[in-house]
C-alpha cells in the first residue's frame, strides 16, 4: 500500500489543490518500509488525482479539500483522508492504527485568499476566502465544461441584488486565477466560467443553494467563558477562529456574551444572501 500526504516542511499542507510536493509513503504489513517527497510540478485540483494515481497510491492524507477534488480523487481510485494537521508521519502512523477520521470534503472557497487560520483573533471580512467549513460542504455532483480541471484567470465584480458591491477584482487590479471545477470557488461560479470561451463575459445571478448555502441554525453555539480561554477578552461583533474536533480552524462571529458564557455563529457572514457576478474569462491555461 502507497499513501500520500500533503506535505510542507514536515508538516501537512492544509491546501490540497496548491500542494507542492507529497511525502509518499509505502506501508507492508501495516508498518513504513521506506518513504519519498515528490512534486506536484504545480499540477492543479483536479489533476493531482492523476498524478497521485501515476504513483499507484492508494490513500491521500491531506488538509483542507473541495467537493471537486474528492470527486476526481474517487475517479482515480485514491481513498480520501481529509481534515489532518500537524506532523506527517504521525498522521500516517495514527492512520495505520485506525486512529484519523476523514472530514470528508471540508471547504468551499468564494476566491483564492489565504487566511492566517491560527491567530484566534483574526479578523475574518466578507472577501474571505473560505466560508465556514464546519457546514453546508461535501461532495456534489461534478461540474462539467471545457474549462473544468484547468487553470482559469477571471475578472468579476459581485453585487447584492440592491446593487452593493461586496467584491471586484478590477478594484484589486489583478485577475483571479483558480482550478475550475475543483471545489476552489462557490458552486455557481464555477459553473459559470466552466463553459465560457476567453473573452467572454456573463451575468450570473446565484441562489444561496449555489453560493454559500442557507444559514444553519445549528452553526449557532453557545459556550462556558471558563471552558474557552482567552474568550472573557472577546466582545458582540468580533470575528475570530476557533477549532472544530479535528483541529481545524472556522470563522465565527461573537453574537452574545454575558457574565458566564458566550454564544457564536459558524455560518458564513454571507449564508442565505442572493449573489450577483460579472464574469470575465481573461485566460484558460
Amino acid at each position: 500500500m502507497k499513501i500520500a500526504v500533503a506535505y510542507d516542511n514536515g508538516t501537512i499542507f492544509q491546501h490540497f489543490g496548491k500542494t507542492e510536493f507529497f511525502k509518499v509513503y509505502d506501508v507492508e504489513d501495516n508498518q513504513v518500509v521506506s518513504s519519498e517527497i515528490i512534486g506536484s510540478n504545480g499540477t492543479g485540483h483536479g489533476a493531482l488525482a492523476g498524478l497521485l494515481a501515476s504513483q499507484a497510491v492508494d490513500v491521500l492524507i491531506c488538509g483542507g479539500i473541495g467537493g471537486g477534488a474528492q470527486a476526481a480523487l474517487e475517479e482515480a481510485g485514491v481513498k480520501l483522508c481529509a481534515g489532518a494537521q500537524g506532523d506527517a508521519d504521525q498522521a500516517v502512523e495514527a492512520y495505520l492504527r485506525g486512529e484519523l477520521e476523514s472530514t470528508g470534503a471540508n471547504c468551499d472557497h468564494h476566491h483564492g485568499e489565504e487566511h492566517d487560520c491560527g491567530s484566534h483573533e483574526e479578523e475574518h471580512s466578507c472577501g474571505g476566502g473560505c466560508g465556514s467549513c464546519g457546514g453546508g460542504c461535501g461532495a456534489r455532483p461534478a461540474i462539467t465544461g471545457r474549462n473544468v480541471g484547468r487553470v482559469c484567470r477571471t475578472h468579476y465584480r459581485g453585487t447584492f441584488n440592491d446593487g452593493t458591491q461586496f467584491d471586484s477584482s478590477y478594484d484589486r487590479g489583478e485577475p483571479l486565477e483558480f482550478i475550475c471545477g475543483a471545489g476552489q470557488m462557490i458552486r455557481g461560479f464555477d459553473a459559470a466560467v466552466a463553459d465560457m470561451e476567453v473573452g467572454q463575459v456573463v451575468d450570473v445571478h446565484l441562489m444561496p443553494e449555489e453560493a454559500y448555502g442557507m444559514p444553519n441554525p445549528d452553526a449557532i453555539f453557545t459556550l462556558e467563558i471558563a471552558q474557552l480561554p482567552g474568550s472573557e477578552d472577546l466582545s458582540v461583533g468580533q470575528q475570530v477562529y476557533l477549532s472544530n474536533q479535528f483541529g481545524q480552524p472556522f470563522p465565527v462571529k461573537v453574537t452574545a456574551k454575558d457574565e458566564t458564557t458566550i454564544t457564536f455563529d459558524a455560518n458564513h457572514e454571507m449564508a442565505g444572501k442572493e449573489l450577483n457576478f460579472r464574469i470575465e474569462l481573461v485566460e484558460v491555461k
